[in-house]
């Protein structure tokens, strides 16, 4: 999601891109992100440079900066599967080790890590995370969480030796079109019918401000500095509901507390056990019951800068899922997903 609005908004501002991709993707998505923000969506997608490419082949990664001055480094494994620990620690920190050793060695001038809220540390005494919080090793931290932060320091490694880099700490991003994972996948589970809410707390943001920022720190002169990208701090609680508000759907009214969602999580183990889908791990449990509040102030205050207010978003996010039921978007997609996509029509 972040990826492909970052190169819409590079290629709206006329930069020459080029972008790594597997040799097995589907851009499919990527072309319908650009119709979201564009009548003329075809003319900036076919802008971009498409090599194949894999940040943890560090052959790809050199020959695909063969001539590149800026590199934006947004690849990373997403998962709370304890079973995809390895997976994870492999292509968040090998991965980034390489994007960084091969910008290194192609003498590039400036890159953008995209790290995350969850490698930064624990709230000073008002209660807000910031970007000098310390991380620690106390408490239940997520395979995610570590590796994340063991992505920034491969990052500071390189610039210790020279590279000039900034790192993004982005809250939770909102924005439309990966309606089958991450963020988005709200607004389809809520459409659907929810009923089910947490009282935890975290960050949110959107996505075209993310792009913005990270956009306005390559141009700028800031390098060996991080900055975290929240607008503000909400419960899933009122987030659930402007979602469902925007898509015109019944409020979740369950509240899940951490015994409830507990039992959820052994119901859902025990329906993988006889060949189910597992659905639920007990890091998202956890995370879900998790109370987080970021400090926005430094960027802020850096750029003059205002982040779009939360409901704004959604409310244009819902605009967009509706479109998208409208034009059968998301009967095409369920098959891919596993769903019927009857089920979707007669719920419009």
């Amino acid at each position: 999601m972040l990826g492909s609005r970052l190169l819409f908004d590079l290629t709206s501002h006329g930069k020459k891109v080029r972008a790594i991709k597997r040799c097995t993707s589907n851009l499919e998505t990527v072309r319908r992100v650009f119709s979201y923000y564009s009548d003329n969506p075809g003319e900036l997608f076919f802008r971009i440079e498409w090599v194949d490419g894999d940040i943890l082949d560090i052959d790809s990664l050199m020959e695909a900066m063969n001539d590149i001055s800026y590199v934006y480094h947004a690849a990373a494994a997403v998962s709370f599967d304890p079973d995809n620990r390895e997976k994870i620690m492999k292509n968040n920190i090998d991965g980034t080790r390489n994007v960084v050793n091969a910008s290194l060695a192609k003498a590039v001038k400036k890159i953008c890590h995209v790290s995350s809220t969850s490698a930064l540390g624990n709230p000073d005494p008002d209660g807000l995370i910031r970007e000098n919080s310390l991380f620690t090793s106390d408490g239940i931290k997520s395979a995610y969480s570590v590796s994340k932060y063991k992505s920034e320091l491969e990052v500071w490694k390189g610039i210790e030796e020279g590279l000039r880099a900034v790192i993004v700490n982005p809250s939770m991003i909102l924005g439309p079109g990966f309606w089958d994972r991450g963020s988005s996948a709200m607004f389809s589970v809520i459409h659907r019918g929810f009923n089910f809410y947490t009282n935890g707390m975290t960050g949110f943001v959107s996505v075209e401000d993310v792009s913005a920022a990270m956009i306005a720190l390559m141009k700028s002169h800031y390098s060996g500095e991080r900055f975290i990208l929240s607008s503000e701090n909400l419960s899933y609680r009122e987030v659930f509901n402007m979602v469902a508000d925007s898509l015109g759907r019944r409020r979740p009214s369950i509240e899940a507390n951490l015994f409830l969602a507990n039992l959820i999580l052994q119901l859902d183990e025990l329906k993988a056990f006889f060949g189910g889908r597992k659905l639920l791990t007990r890091e998202e449990i956890l995370a879900s019951q998790n109370r987080a509040c970021f400090s926005n102030e430094k960027f802020c205050n850096t750029f003059n800068a205002e982040f779009l207010p939360v409901r704004e978003t959604i409310n244009n996010i819902g605009k967009v899922f509706r479109r998208d039921i409208r034009e059968g978007w998301l009967d095409k997609k369920a098959k891919k997903w596993g769903q019927p996509g009857k089920r979707i029509k007669n719920q419009r």
